[in-house]
């Protein structure tokens, strides 16, 4: 019985619990892998479990202006959502807290899903910021006033009426959804800096 408990313990804190990362450079929580692997930004830490009371948070440095590719990989099935009938395939809730590590300041920050690498995400993929608006309230940032969703031809997020200096730290909360869900998929991080 002790065994079953230590396997029970080990699996709440997986999904409950941040840590570093693994051998492979992936962080863990809510029963998905995080990676920088593609560069232009670093993971400093997460945790979270992926639901509405206790959202994955992920902690990152970008440092550039430039687009930047976070990927996602569903390493374990994670616990069933209230309503789950209701609330089919994958729903993971998501905190950014985005340290700008560039010299430049950014006005707008977009976001963009993708279950194919370079290639937007349609309606029929299933995958979104939760576009059949399932819940409200669930956009959110501490840095911009204004969100706008755009869901054909791609699946975005657009974030402005606000601004993020250098050294500075924004929070972007989102749910993500996906009716289909996939092993992989990627969220494209895109800071947007003043035209001169």
């Amino acid at each position: 019985m002790r065994g079953t408990a230590r396997w029970a313990a080990a699996i709440a804190a997986f999904f409950l619990l941040g840590a570093g990362p693994t051998d492979d450079g992936r962080w863990l929580a809510g029963g998905y892998s995080f990676s920088d692997e593609n560069g232009g930004f670093r993971i400093r830490g997460i945790a979270g479990g992926g639901t509405k009371d206790d959202p994955v948070v992920l902690t990152q440095e970008l440092y550039s202006a430039s687009s930047v590719v976070l990927v996602i990989r569903a390493v374990a099935l994670p616990p069933p959502a209230p309503n789950a009938a209701r609330h089919a395939g994958t729903r993971l809730y998501l905190r950014l807290e985005t340290v700008n590590a560039s010299a430049l300041a950014w006005i707008e920050f977009a976001y963009e899903l993708q279950e194919t690498r370079g290639l937007p995400s349609t309606y029929g993929d299933g995958l979104s910021f939760d576009q059949r608006q399932t819940e409200r309230g669930t956009i959110s940032s501490d840095a911009f006033s204004v969100h706008n969703r755009d869901f054909e031809p791609h699946d975005r997020l657009l974030f402005s009426e606000g601004k993020v200096d250098p050294d500075e730290t924004a929070s972007f909360s989102f749910l993500v959804t996906d009716l289909t869900p996939v092993a992989t998929f990627y969220l494209v991080q895109d800071p947007r800096i003043p035209f001169s």
